[in-house]
């Protein structure tokens, strides 16, 4: 649970290739005095951000070490091969790895696949960085497979990617340390899944307000009452003149006396 020491702020890391803006969005709209801050991290970088303290909780590319972290996955990203414009696999729609067996594959030091042997041809030397992979690729030197978003990321105008349709596959999850799941925490959570404000798990709104906002019970009445409209409904008169048509009975008095 939040603790009153901690400062009223949510920290959220994200991985390259994350667009956590609709989520950010959602956030200010429901808990506008609770600043949220972005930090940018290294794939490889992400889950030690949060064993440190870093982040609350981060978007993170799995898997993880679920011993220490608690991750909700979220999403699967296509895989492709980012080649230059003019090259012979955009006559393609979509490739396998036994398409790129020829070619010069770059696989950088911050690779986010787990290869038990990288495709194609290997190059010289292993690029720094994706960013890095991503200019020698312009330079017509080789090629380089990456989950979609950062080919997105990393967008030139003299290059395109297609799918690899049988080449591993990054998946992104919600990532937090499992003992420090706060209420701050639970608030991101139920944002990410979508859930509304007034969700039994939400918690953009205080208990006090949420029970004002709750209709109060119908008054029910009296059952001879609601009898009585029953009746009046069915036969289009009221109880009074239904009865007023009845045979009356004689009164009886005392018996007058013979003359």
């Amino acid at each position: 649970m939040t603790g009153p020491e901690e400062s009223p702020s949510f920290r959220l890391a994200y991985v390259p290739g994350v667009t956590p803006a609709k989520w950010v969005r959602i956030w200010n709209e429901r808990l506008p005095d609770i600043p949220l801050t972005l930090v940018q991290v290294p794939a490889a970088e992400a889950p030690e951000a949060l064993r440190a303290g870093e982040a609350d909780a981060a978007f993170v590319r799995l898997p993880v070490d679920r011993t220490y972290l608690s991750a909700i996955p979220l999403y699967t990203e296509t895989t492709v091969v980012v080649v230059p414009k003019d090259h012979l696999i955009t006559a393609a729609d979509e490739v396998t790895l036994a398409d790129l067996a020829d070619e010069v594959l770059f696989h950088p030091l911050d690779d986010v696949f787990d290869w038990a042997g990288p495709p194609g041809e290997p190059a010289f030397e292993r690029p720094a960085t994706t960013s890095d992979a991503i200019e020698l690729v312009a330079a017509n030197v080789g090629l380089l497979v990456v989950p979609q978003s950062l080919a997105r990321l990393h967008h030139r105008k003299d290059l395109t990617y297609r799918p690899v349709t049988d080449a591993p596959q990054s998946s992104i999850a919600l990532s937090w340390p499992e003992e420090a799941t706060t209420d701050l925490v639970e608030d991101f959570i139920g944002i990410v899944r979508g859930r509304t404000v007034n969700s039994t798990r939400g918690r953009a709104k205080p208990p006090a307000e949420q029970k004002q906002q709750r209709s109060e019970p119908k008054r029910s009445e009296p059952k001879g009452t609601r009898q009585k409209s029953a009746a009046a409904k069915s036969t289009g008169r009221t109880p009074r003149a239904r009865t007023a048509g009845a045979k009356q009975q004689p009164k009886r008095g005392r018996p007058r006396r013979g003359s």
